[in-house]
């Protein structure tokens, strides 16, 4: 009993690290959304954002400058996304899709200097009174900086949203844009915000990737991390506070994936790396109905994006 209890604890630990690059593009969806607009970009965003942070930090030896610059790079990848869609009034999908191959090719190829070498990461719990803890103290160690930052950022956009007036607006502006146009209200100026805001935090993202989790850089190390995102904003119904446990779905299974293998279970290396995409596209599925029939918390704006692509 006593070793199940901390497998369970070191899988749900290893889970929220895992989870953690993920979260903060969820997070960063659907604040986006929330204002009414879509954004497929995100994984190139996220791509983006890992190489220039990966980049600066090899560069400059500092983690959070690494960081800082991958907020920036996503930011202004996301820009572009916002200058097609709000004011060349395009295809809010076709110009995700865009943004997604654009930065992706940019990652690539200015990543290849890159590629194999080696920084230092921004550690972990490992040399605080955390880690001396009874049975979680191992585990919880392992927790990183940028974790524990995009943890803070659920309640810090939750509130935002819910409890302040200009959160208030912004809602507003995603369920009718011509509705608080009328009152007096300029949505493309929140809906701008919303963009660079979802742009910024895919940038961390791949900061928390390629800097804390794997202090290295690969072509296309998101492996659809940005697209499975998209999808558990939905999951999570557009509520800052249920981004967590729609992250956790991927996390668990990443873990799992890792884990199952070592403990020798015979089930085949390729089918168990489907588990990170499948289970949330299995829970999206099984709520599918549900979703429908309530709206899901859906900003009635974002239906006319998909009414018109």
């Amino acid at each position: 009993m006593e070793f199940l209890t901390i497998e369970f604890i070191i899988v749900m630990f290893a889970a929220l690290r895992g989870a953690t690059p993920i979260l903060a593009v969820v997070l960063g969806e659907t604040l986006t959304q929330r204002s009414g607009v879509i954004n497929l970009g995100v994984e190139g965003q996220m791509l983006f954002g890992a190489m220039i942070g990966f980049a600066v930090t090899y560069n400059t030896g500092s983690p959070w400058l690494g960081v800082l610059s991958a907020c920036i790079a996503g930011l202004v990848l996301s820009s572009l996304h916002a200058l097609l869609v709000l004011y060349f009034k395009a295809n809010q999908i076709a110009s995700g899709v865009a943004v997604l191959i654009l930065g992706s090719g940019l990652s690539a190829f200015y990543g290849i200097p890159y590629v194999g070498k080696k920084i230092n990461s921004l550690g972990n719990l490992s040399d605080t009174w955390v880690a001396q803890l009874p049975i979680i103290g191992n585990s919880l160690a392992a927790i990183t900086p940028t974790t524990l930052l995009i943890l803070l950022l659920i309640p810090i956009a939750s509130i935002f949203l819910f409890k302040t007036q200009v959160g208030l607006i912004w809602r507003s502006v995603g369920e009718s844009s011509s509705t608080t146009r009328n009152l007096g209200v300029n949505p493309i100026k929140y809906q701008l915000v919303a963009i660079l805001v979802g742009g910024a935090l895919s940038g961390l993202a791949g900061a928390a990737l390629s800097i804390d989790y794997t202090s290295s850089w690969v072509e296309g190390m998101t492996s659809g991390r940005g697209l499975v995102a998209v999808g558990l904003v939905i999951i999570a119904r557009w509520n800052p506070w249920l981004s967590l446990p729609a992250a956790m779905l991927f996390g668990i299974s990443e873990t799992l994936n890792l884990k199952l293998q070592s403990w020798g279970i015979d089930i085949s290396p390729y089918l168990l790396g489907t588990l990170p995409y499948l289970l949330p596209l299995l829970v999206l599925v099984l709520s599918y109905r549900k979703l429908k029939s309530s709206g899901g918390g859906m900003p009635q704006g974002l239906s006319a994006v998909f009414k018109n692509s």
